[in-house]
């Protein structure tokens, strides 16, 4: 693994908001939409030697470019984007660690990360997002906002968990956001959304203007739906 500096950003005590490809896309939907409403500019690059996958070109093989960005904004460090994440244990343990040491640089408070949340509740086009942190401290103020919590007990893996861990042995607050969703397998733009939604209640910051997830959702929902209609004539 790589890491290469381009810039020194413009940041004091910023919240981090680190996520990586995940089912349904959410954590890069999330973060490419943050990126492209508050203009962020790019300081470090992470990249990797060992892909997670190789693309069939049709009787050949090339193999993808794993790269993630940092980007900063003011008040933001925003991490991951990417077309995955490292399947391999030391490479993720290496990501997550560089994550805390760029937030303990610039004097982070919160590391905020995004994901999905798989669900065999039937909410229409009303998802939920449920958050879990890295104290019943910081629980307590999440529920006293009206935001729901995760319902169960669960293990989380991949870096949309494990940041959260990481977060807590720092003694960093984490909050992980994840949105309700029902098919992981095509892109989930309502999840995405109310996963911002959330974001701008707990930062009392504005992330741009939501309704465009709600056009690239109905968009996604259409074409699923005339591909499940082929699939059954």
């Amino acid at each position: 693994m790589e890491f290469e500096d381009i810039r020194e950003p413009d940041a004091k005590k910023p919240i981090i908001i680190a996520a990586m490809q995940d089912m349904g896309n959410v954590g890069s939907i999330v973060v490419n939409f943050i990126n492209k409403s508050l203009g962020t500019a790019q300081f470090r690059n992470v990249s990797s030697s060992r892909p997670s996958f190789v693309y069939d070109k049709g009787g050949y093989i090339d193999i993808p470019e794993e790269k993630w960005e940092y980007r900063f904004a003011k008040d933001f460090i925003v991490f991951g984007g990417g077309r995955s994440q490292p399947q391999d244990n030391q490479e993720l343990n290496d990501l997550c660690q560089d994550v805390i040491n760029i937030a303990k640089k610039y004097d982070a408070k919160f590391i905020y990360t995004v994901g999905g949340y798989h669900s065999s509740r039937k909410f229409g086009k009303f998802p939920t997002t449920y958050v879990t942190t890295t104290s019943q401290d910081l629980l307590k103020l999440v529920q006293q906002l009206g935001i729901e919590t995760t319902p169960t007990e669960s293990v989380i893996t991949g870096f949309n968990g494990l940041i959260l861990g990481y977060a807590k042995l720092n003694q960093i607050n984490g909050i992980g956001l994840y949105g309700e969703l029902i098919e992981p397998r095509i892109p989930q733009y309502r999840a995405a959304k109310t996963i911002l939604e959330t974001l701008e209640k707990l930062t009392y910051q504005k992330l741009g203007d939501l309704h465009e997830l709600d056009m690239k959702a109905e968009s996604v929902e259409n074409r699923f739906k005339s591909d499940k209609y082929m699939e059954d004539v």
